[in-house]
């Protein structure tokens, strides 16, 4: 069992970084395999709505986005974290799940999932249901903790001294082992993951 975890900040290190690695070794400690996924910070493209990856099961940017649709099936679960930038996650991270997320849709379906947002003070929570929408519309299982899951600080040393935070993170890993376990048993007992309908897509129109 393997988590997948996606630094989303320009910054390799630095707060958004810190939270990610708090979660990491406590999935470690747990006996869940984990990494983390830096997009780095050249310039990633968003959508376009060439549809082309519906045809080719690949993005037409040879970029990161088909470096990590290339491995998704190592992944049983997806954290995707980022820092706040005016009240939502980062320009490249968002690019970039437009297109992960759009061009891997049927193989999200089952994996477990969670959002980690890192502020200085605001715009936690809307950056924090941003990214949550991601998973909510590719049949991904959400993941809690014991509040919203974010850190607090300007440096890596102010997000080490979030106590609350951290403690979050760390029960977030608890967690999210827990349910990849018992997913696990389920398999080896018969329990499969759900059969689904066709998508009908509406719209207000008709």
């Amino acid at each position: 069992m393997k988590v997948l975890l996606v630094n989303g900040s320009p910054h390799k290190e630095g707060c958004t970084f810190t939270a990610l690695n708090e979660l990491k070794q406590t999935l470690e400690k747990n006996g869940i395999e984990a990494e983390i996924f830096h997009i780095g910070t050249k310039p990633v493209s968003g959508c376009i709505a060439c549809m082309s990856c519906q045809k080719t099961g690949q993005c037409v940017f040879g970029d990161k986005v088909n470096e990590l649709s290339a491995r998704l099936d190592e992944f049983d679960a997806i954290v995707l974290e980022s820092p706040v930038y005016y009240g939502g996650p980062s320009g490249q991270l968002c690019s970039f799940c437009d297109r992960f997320f759009f061009s891997n849709s049927g193989k999200m379906a089952g994996k477990l999932a969670a959002a980690v947002v890192s502020c200085r003070r605001g715009g936690a929570t809307s950056s924090f249901d941003r990214l949550n929408k991601y998973f909510m519309m590719t049949n991904m299982q959400v993941v809690g903790s014991q509040y919203w899951n974010m850190v607090h600080g300007f440096t890596p040393d102010d997000v080490r001294k979030d106590e609350e935070g951290l403690q979050t993170m760390r029960t977030l890993g608890q967690n999210m082992a827990w349910l990849l376990k018992c997913i696990e048993l389920g398999k080896q007992n018969g329990i499969n993951k759900p059969q689904y309908e066709p998508i009908t897509l509406t719209h207000f129109i008709r």
